[in-house]
């Protein structure tokens, strides 16, 4: 799909956050997006493809351009992957699991598009940390996402108390997620450091058939050994 009178459009396509069916968590107003493009930019070559083939895309892979942008990508291998944009072809933006953007290094090729006036326009799909939210019964109001914690234990547990003290003094949802093989790891910092009173929602596994949601005190979760280990989960603290 071309427009030779101005630049393309760039869609940022949400994906499954796991191996679920796609008309669970993805409209059909996004399908027929998907569906008129032929060239995307993703994390991971296969995922993409397996996603798209979930959507109902039947395109020869052949002749469809992927271009690839993760934490392995060098700045100078992906200056061009705005040229088709420029030329007003559409082009669609892959996250690898939920919505691009958000803790996903496609966040660089928006900020991109925008300096060079192409217009982006977000498609409706899940997202974990929103979802973790609505569901943990914190405050929806005033929140903060954090990303990654740190991966040393004492910098890890330096940190949970930092945010800890965040929420307690702006009255603020912390968010954070982790490497699902160090989810354990995360799990039993909390539970060393954090006050009995302090509330932890653990969102395991989203949208999936095996979706674990619960929210506790700090005493009542050192009673409890959750099976998160290796299993995509959101982390929210409130105190």
């Amino acid at each position: 799909m071309v427009n030779m009178n101005s630049s393309g459009i760039l869609y940022l396509i949400p994906t499954t956050l796991g191996n679920d069916n796609t008309d669970r968590v993805i409209p059909q107003y996004n399908y027929a997006i998907i569906n008129s493009l032929d060239e995307f930019i993703v994390e991971e070559l296969r995922s993409a493809r397996r996603f798209l083939r979930k959507a109902n895309f039947d395109k020869d892979f052949d002749r469809v351009v992927f271009h690839i942008l993760n934490e392995h990508t060098k700045f100078e291998e992906s200056i061009n992957y705005l040229d088709s944009l420029k030329k007003g072809k559409n082009v669609g933006l892959l996250s690898e699991a939920g919505v691009p953007c958000i803790a996903d290094p496609g966040a660089e090729i928006v900020k991109r598009a925008h300096k060079n006036n192409i217009r982006v326009i977000p498609l409706t799909g899940p997202s974990s940390i929103i979802l973790s939210l609505m569901a943990s019964g914190f405050n929806g109001q005033n929140f903060a996402f954090v990303g990654y914690l740190p991966i040393k234990e004492n910098e890890r547990i330096k940190k949970i108390k930092e945010l800890e003290k965040l929420s307690f003094t702006k009255k603020q949802t912390q968010i954070f997620i982790e490497t699902p093989y160090r989810n354990t790891q995360v799990f039993n910092s909390l539970t060393q450091v954090c006050s009995d009173k302090t509330q932890v929602c653990i969102a395991c596994n989203l949208t999936l058939e095996n979706e674990y949601i619960a929210t506790k005190s700090i005493f009542e979760w050192r009673k409890l050994k959750p099976d998160i280990h290796k299993k995509p989960a959101v982390f929210l603290l409130s105190v």
